[in-house]
């Protein structure tokens, strides 16, 4: 005899684990405080070489360019900052939030070489980290 949780089961377990992924994906992006000072999210990058250069590419949408900081580490690009909610939507009713609040902290190995000149510059959306190359990257 088969009964309608053998046919319908396989169904209910897929969605409690849809249900259980989301719930996850929000507290992994719920704004919180820091402890500590530690940051509280990492934002995705791009790294791209040229001849010159190396150029990373960091996903911060409507984040100041002044609440950013890059430097170099013992062979790591890391970058860091906040994204601070503004003083005027402080008290708004908010509906959704899924952008990253908080103080954000990124490190990138290098690729072999030598850089100097780290600049920061605004593009598209995206804080871009560039490296100059010192003699063409040889160490």
């Amino acid at each position: 005899m088969n009964s309608g949780r053998s046919r319908h089961w396989m169904w209910a377990d897929a969605v409690d684990l849809i249900d259980k992924m989301e719930r996850l994906h929000q507290q992994s992006f719920a704004p919180s405080r820091p402890a500590g000072g530690m940051p509280n999210w990492e934002p995705p990058c791009d790294m791209i070489e040229t001849a010159s250069e190396l150029l990373v590419l960091v996903a911060l949408p409507g984040v100041d360019l002044d609440q950013t900081d890059a430097y170099i580490e013992e062979g790591v690009l890391v970058v860091q900052g906040q994204r601070i909610l503004p003083p005027e939507l402080r008290h708004a009713r908010i509906h959704r939030l899924e952008l990253p609040q908080g103080r954000f902290e990124r490190r990138l190995p290098l690729p072999r070489g030598h850089y100097d000149n780290v600049r920061r510059s605004s593009a598209h959306g995206c804080l871009l980290v560039t490296l100059h190359k010192v003699n063409g990257g040889q160490r």
